[in-house]
């Protein structure tokens, strides 16, 4: 959101009740016509609300704008407190609570992953592909990693990678300090999907920073 348009919303949400054009560009001093574009383009992204009045005489009718309800000052809004107060209540929440936020996990990775045609068999290399791509719109910045030792290159890209490694965590404010949760439901996520992909493969383990920059998913055979 620009300066000037976080200045008008400001007018906005500080007026005692609905203020037209003429008040907000007074308020802000700009000239209507550009107090009307950020106004009717806050409306538009759904932060204000727009009355028209009555016409009075000749002319346009007069527009009112007020904030929607709900709408928090500047549009600030503090998931992270939402999330450090889910998270605190998971804590001390049931017998293992570990348990319960890996399973939170596996059910939002079935959601998210998309669920494959009836009867048709996802290869490995299709699940992770998926996977990955699941990762990486969730901000993981997720790679493969092969460690299997084959080749001149001493690496055996045929059977896959062992493993995906995550380069960046999305949740980082809060898995520091509640690193037995967050990682668990980061798991889920990912067993979540290859589950309901159907996939020949399976996230075993998350160990959170295995390497210096990175924590490792390692994978294996579903069972073993």
């Amino acid at each position: 959101m620009s300066e000037r348009r976080e200045q008008i919303l400001e007018i906005v949400h500080r007026a005692i009740g609905p203020v037209d054009v003429a008040e907000v560009a007074r308020a802000a001093g700009v000239h209507p016509n550009t107090a009307r574009s950020h106004l009717d383009t806050l409306v538009t992204e759904g932060v204000l609300e727009c009355a028209t009045g009555v016409p009075a005489g000749r002319g346009r009718p007069r527009h009112t704008y007020r904030a929607r309800p709900g709408q928090s000052r500047g549009t600030a809004r503090r998931y992270r407190l939402l999330a450090e107060i889910l998270l605190s209540h998971l804590a001390l929440a049931g017998e293992d609570p570990a348990e319960e936020a890996t399973a939170a996990g596996r059910a939002w990775g079935t959601y998210l992953a998309p669920r494959p045609a009836p009867a048709r068999k996802v290869s490995s290399e299709a699940a992770l592909t998926q996977l990955l791509a699941m990762l990486d719109d969730l901000d993981f910045a997720p790679e493969p990693v092969y460690t299997r030792p084959d080749g001149i290159d001493g690496i055996d890209r045929a059977d896959g990678p062992d493993a995906v490694r995550l380069r960046h965590c999305p949740f980082l404010e809060l898995a520091d300090p509640h690193r037995d949760l967050v990682c668990r439901v980061h798991l889920g996520l990912m067993q979540g999907a290859l589950a309901e992909l159907k996939a020949p493969v399976s996230v075993m383990s998350l160990v959170p920073f295995e390497e210096p920059d990175a924590c490792l998913a390692h994978l294996a055979a579903p069972g073993k």
